[in-house]
């Protein structure tokens, strides 16, 4: 009897191992799946998963946009700007001044107290064609491979957050083929960039020069050496500062000008 036993509790523990294998096995081919992008195609194939697709169809324009704002102190464009080349730089640029007054002796006024809300707008802006042809690429893409598709844009948003910009575009797609449909209607793509973080010590800093005329950049690098900061001056007492995010080498160039005085004195 106790060799039946022996061989029965040896046949369950075989069958107990082939089951946890078989779930382990199922379970890292779902993580590997999920991570790559890449979902089951109706009709037994496999296809790109659309936000994937819209993730690399921006990727490119979203770095460009953000180092094109940064360069020029916020802004795609503004009139209250210092022409200024830095040394080694090919061309002169238009350095947005964020902090300025054309007077003597008093603090310099913040330009864009809500400086993350006017980024979101420029970046918004600034993509807005992008984000729609890339969506009807998209479809173009899958009625190349045989889907019907029936698709809906309604526009898009940005998010900026730490270390990552959001856009959730409201699109929806729906695909058939072979009989099978398949919607989406979840197209957010993110992008990791440093863009928000940056903007956040650009704005302590415009502060600090509103309010004391100065901001001490040497001790902030001492408490925050993630971080490097540089302060140049013009011969109209204009101070041109660059923040730059060691980690990622996101740079943010702006302009100041305040409490001047007078020249000769």
């Amino acid at each position: 009897m106790s060799g039946k036993r022996l061989v029965i509790n040896k046949k369950g523990q075989v069958t107990i191992f082939i089951i946890i294998a078989v779930i382990m096995v199922g379970t890292i081919v779902t993580f590997f799946v999920l991570r790559s992008g890449v979902v089951p195609q109706i009709g037994g194939q496999q296809e790109k998963s659309p936000s994937s697709f819209l993730q690399t169809c921006l990727e490119n324009k979203i770095a460009e946009t953000t180092k094109l704002i940064s360069s020029q102190g916020g802004y795609l464009s503004n009139s209250l700007n210092k022409t200024f080349k830095f040394t080694g730089a090919t061309s002169y640029v238009g350095i947005s001044y964020l902090c300025y007054t054309n007077g003597y002796y008093v603090p310099c006024i913040n330009q864009q107290p809500m400086l993350i809300s006017h980024l979101k707008k420029e970046v918004k802006d600034h993509i807005s064609k992008d984000v729609k042809n890339c969506f009807d690429a998209l479809g173009t893409s899958l009625t190349q491979q045989g889907y019907t598709v029936d698709s809906k844009y309604s526009g898009f948003d940005v998010e900026l957050t730490d270390g990552r910009i959001k856009v959730p575009i409201d699109g929806k797609i729906t695909l058939s083929k072979t009989g099978e449909t398949s919607n989406y209607d979840n197209l957010n793509v993110s992008f990791q960039s440093k863009f928000y973080d940056t903007a956040i010590v650009v704005q302590e800093i415009v502060s600090q020069e509103a309010r004391f005329c100065n901001f001490e950049y040497l001790g902030f690098m001492l408490l925050y050496p993630q971080w490097e900061i540089h302060k140049l001056f013009t011969s109209d007492s204009t101070r041109i500062y660059t923040v730059k995010n060691i980690g990622s080498a996101d740079t943010f160039n702006f302009a100041v000008r305040g409490c001047v005085t007078r020249p000769g004195l």
